[in-house]
């Protein structure tokens, strides 16, 4: 049985209950500094009652996040996981993701999850794999398309001023990159990510993992052969689909703002946009801290209202933070459940 595999660690060692503490600390800590600096006396008042719906709408776009990436999941395992357990996986991974550092990320969780809902170690490998080469694809399409709208539009805000602009460039070249290589890996060479894996993990300082690693390569050159037996139109289909679901994460932001006095629509989505690539190398537990600070330096400026820019940071982590940790809690506590059944009969 998978869950038998020792190769697949148990839920509760795929997330630390301190990255949660830190993560919810630096989230909480940085929204009440930003509000701090930013609040003005009565600002509530300027509420305007016929916006404020939108916020209605920002919270079902958020939830249509989570369908389509379970939609994603549940057509990547070619309809072998139930649309309830395909939003079961999502949200675990979702909760993980949230509280552990970009380096580690929620894919152990997502994988430990898809092998509890009945499928091969193998095959939900496969569908981590797949899943991340269809975002780095998809980051590798956004790319170009900020640049060109870099003509027209401030994209990049002028208050993060040259080394803003330097880093911002350098993140697009190392997704492009990164990009380029898990693409070629998957769907041209698969043995070249192995090799690749393999010279990387030669450094001094990651020998020690060497033994570990090379069983790890092992099954990621598997599992991408496996990738390249799908036909064109299944790749397609996919990548509507993770479009979709990064539309939605993309359109958040804007409609939060939306929701509380006007803003230049066009140039709020693309620095959403923008703003959603950097948050992929902040290093803190979920980017709490890091997140809440890019939202001000390219949201921010759109604000008219200097007091508004502490309530839309905070109405757009309730929605999109701290509602997928309510619901991910709960989705990672119905595996851990699983396990402990699992023992319970076991003896």
């Amino acid at each position: 049985m998978s869950s038998q595999n020792p190769h697949i660690k148990q839920p509760q060692s795929l997330f630390s209950k301190k990255y949660l503490i830190i993560s919810i600390g630096l989230s909480l800590a940085t929204m009440a500094a930003v509000i701090y600096w930013t609040y003005t006396p009565g600002v509530l008042t300027h509420l305007a009652p016929k916006r404020l719906p939108g916020l209605v709408i920002a919270v079902i776009v958020s939830l249509l996040r989570v369908w389509f990436s379970a939609a994603k999941i549940r057509f990547l395992s070619e309809k072998k996981l139930s649309w309830f357990a395909s939003i079961r996986v999502v949200l675990a991974w979702d909760f993980t993701s949230a509280v552990t550092p970009s380096t580690i990320g929620g894919a152990p969780l997502a994988t430990y999850a898809m092998t509890k809902e009945g499928l091969k170690l193998g095959d939900s490998g496969a569908i981590i794999l797949y899943g991340v080469l269809l975002d780095q694809i998809w980051f590798a399409l956004a790319i170009p398309i900020l640049l060109f709208a870099g003509i027209f539009y401030e994209v990049v805000p002028p208050e993060i001023g040259l080394v803003g602009d330097v880093s911002m460039g350098l993140l697009y070249m190392g997704l492009l990159s990164y990009a380029g290589v898990l693409a070629y890996g998957v769907l041209v060479n698969p043995a070249a990510i192995k090799k690749v894996v393999k010279i990387v993990f030669k450094l001094p300082v990651l020998r020690r993992m060497s033994d570990k690693i090379e069983v790890e390569a092992e099954n990621l050159e598997e599992y991408a052969h496996q990738l390249r037996k799908k036909p064109l139109s299944f790749l397609l289909k996919a990548f509507c689909l993770s479009t979709m679901s990064w539309l939605a994460r993309i359109a958040l932001p804007t409609i939060v703002v939306l929701s509380l006095l006007p803003a230049p629509e066009v140039l709020s989505v693309l620095r959403s946009l923008a703003m959603n690539l950097a948050f992929l190398v902040v290093p803190t537990p979920g980017g709490s801290g890091g997140v809440e600070g890019l939202f001000v330096l390219f949201q921010g400026p759109l604000i008219t209202r200097e007091g508004f820019i502490g309530l839309a940071v905070f109405l757009w982590r309730i929605i999109s933070y701290y509602i997928s940790i309510g619901l991910g809690m709960m989705a990672t506590t119905w595996y851990i459940n699983q396990k402990v059944v699992e023992i319970q009969h076991q003896n």
